[in-house]
């Protein structure tokens, strides 16, 4: 009941917007209609696909990919001047990274805590050495440096839903990045939903407000029925 409420609440938000003219925010939701945020309408909605082959390695022809773009939708925002998904991992200006995930009966087995705070970036202390031991392997420099935790918190949600709220910094090339992650696993342990905020941390420190209210606004609600 107390998740119809909102729903509706919600809906009659956005039609309230809409009929008094330019709405102040852009309302979100995935294309199945679980998991919704809002952005500052001054942010310029992107073309996420680029950041799903980046995080996954894929190659766009490769069967992974098909596969994957079956079971992920996701979405970007960005404030920039000129919006670019190369502002993920550095920005002068907020960035929005939205992603919804139908895991895999394998990764049904292996989700955890852990594994949903590190579901986009490494962040705890396990992934981060093996992220280290890659670069190493490889030869090439690590893109993320001097890790640096600022909050970790736990969120125990309606209905057995749960998930991680973790902010961090990451020195990448010459600036420090600042990184709001929410991660949120569903009641019935199929669907993660991700939201990754993130700029430059002198940017982070001026507008925590701001994105504050867009990271609380990330929420999983549920149709009627």
């Amino acid at each position: 009941m107390k998740k119809t409420r909102a729903l509706i609440a919600l809906m009659v938000a956005i039609f309230m917007l809409s009929a008094c003219g330019q709405s102040e925010f852009t309302y979100v939701r995935d294309k199945q209609g679980t998991t919704y945020f809002k952005v500052p309408a001054t942010f310029t909605q992107l073309n996420a696909y680029p950041i799903e082959l980046y995080l996954s390695g894929d190659h766009p022809n490769s069967q992974s990919a098909m596969l994957r773009a079956q079971r992920v939708w996701s979405t970007a925002f960005d404030q920039a001047a000129e919006p670019s998904v190369n502002h993920l991992l550095g920005s002068q200006e907020p960035f929005v990274y939205a992603t919804v995930h139908q895991l895999t009966e394998e990764q049904r087995d292996t989700i955890s805590l852990n594994r949903l705070r590190d579901f986009v970036l490494p962040v705890t202390e396990q992934m981060r050495e093996l992220y280290a031991q890659q670069a190493t392997a490889t030869g090439q420099p690590a893109m993320f440096n001097r890790f640096e935790p600022i909050s970790d918190d736990v969120l125990v949600l309606d209905d057995g839903a749960r998930g991680v709220h973790v902010r961090f910094n990451y020195q990448i090339g010459n600036d420090v990045q600042t990184f709001d992650h929410t991660a949120i696993l569903d009641e019935k342990g199929g669907t993660v939903s991700v939201m990754l905020i993130g700029c430059q941390s002198i940017c982070f420190l001026k507008r925590a407000g701001e994105f504050d209210k867009i990271a609380s606004s990330f929420k999983l609600l549920r149709l009627p029925g």
